[in-house]
């Protein structure tokens, strides 16, 4: 039977990518992170906006043999290559994520990790076995989103794509529709409390391994 690890040594890296300090995204990790930090466990934000993070690939950046990544780039690597779970915040603009989270997916999640790897069912070596969350948002329903299809599209390229691709050991995703100007500060409060909810139990499964499905909530998908 597998130990439980210490918790306090497991790392939570929450990458937010909205650009309104009083946003309900950050909302959704200042949340995460208590709950977290309730549980024991490090949480470390990464405020993209806050800190500029410029989402364009460059020509120097593509994988090639004596690849060096940039200062920035470096940076979230080092975070990554200490975090347990990686947690992704984002709102869905005209059916995607913004440029700014598709940036950290060219730029940092796929650092040096090259199309000929990819073809070979190769694991990224940053992020093999490493745990997936992602939080989105998005203002339309989600009953509008899968009627245009882009739902699905959303699942399939963000969350399948990604967790196959990089070789992550999971992926759970929660999403908030009709989340617009003035919401209800019950809503709010309802919805804040899955956050909570998710965090304990993303916090448990790094902790204890993969439980039953019958001893975690019902996941969105």
């Amino acid at each position: 039977m597998t130990q439980p690890r210490d918790p306090g040594t497991i790392r939570h890296l929450v990458v937010v990518g909205h650009p309104r300090i009083d946003s309900f995204n950050h909302a959704i990790a200042r949340a995460y992170r208590e709950e977290v930090e309730a549980q024991h466990q490090q949480v470390e934000i990464d405020d993209l906006y806050a800190r500029n993070f410029d989402p364009l690939l460059r020509r120097d950046e593509l994988p090639v043999p004596g690849f060096k990544p940039r200062p920035d780039v470096a940076g979230s690597l080092a975070q990554i290559e200490g975090a347990d779970m990686i947690v992704l915040i984002y709102p869905i603009w005209f059916g995607m994520p913004p440029a700014i989270i598709k940036g950290y997916v060219d730029r940092v999640l796929g650092a040096d990790y090259s199309p000929e790897e990819l073809k070979a069912d190769l694991p990224n070596p940053v992020l093999r076995g490493k745990r997936l969350t992602i939080f989105s948002t998005s203002a339309a329903t989600r009953p509008w989103l899968e009627e245009r299809g882009q739902w699905l599209a959303l699942k399939q390229a963000f969350d399948t794509y990604l967790t196959d691709a990089f070789g992550l050991r999971d992926c759970h995703h929660v999403h908030f529709d009709a989340i617009v100007p003035g919401l209800d500060a019950r809503f709010v409060a309802e919805h804040l409390e899955v956050v909570r909810q998710t965090a304990r139990e993303r916090a448990t499964v790094v902790r204890y391994g993969d439980l039953p499905p019958r001893l975690l909530r019902r996941p969105d998908f």
